[in-house]
């Protein structure tokens, strides 16, 4: 699955990027565990926390498109959508004060992609089914 491979790799070192920014946060605050009241914290806690609730389950339908021999250039798509969504929605949220028009792109983007991956499985099943 090289197409789904190479949209979760980016996703991963996105996942990174979000990570250490958490990181930095909680040494700027001194804070080992939740987010001690800082507003920058959370804020940076709650991007991660989006990415890692959203990214997978789009990830996962894709690769099953992916397996049901889904074209190339429709998984393409679904993980440029992907990417620019949660690119854009996590520039949007991480922004004090949050930029509303990024963040709302960004989901935009993120959940078409996941309901146009749910719609290739699942056609892509039917069609196995049936022969």
């Amino acid at each position: 699955m090289p197409v789904t491979a190479f949209y979760a790799a980016l996703v991963a070192f996105l996942f990174l990027f979000l990570s250490r920014n958490v990181i930095l946060a909680r040494r700027a605050a001194k804070v080992a565990v939740g987010d001690g009241g800082d507003k920058h914290l959370l804020r940076a806690m709650r991007v991660q926390a989006n990415c890692a609730e959203y990214a997978p389950i789009a990830l996962v339908l894709m690769a099953l498109s992916e397996s049901l021999a889904v074209p190339a250039l429709i998984l393409h798509g679904l993980g440029l959508a992907l990417v620019a969504g949660r690119v854009v929605h996590a520039y949007g949220v991480s922004k004090e004060p949050e930029t509303l028009r990024f963040r709302v792109l960004g989901m935009t983007l993120t959940l078409l992609a996941i309901a146009v991956a749910a719609v290739m499985a699942l056609a892509g099943a039917v069609l196995n089914w049936t022969g």
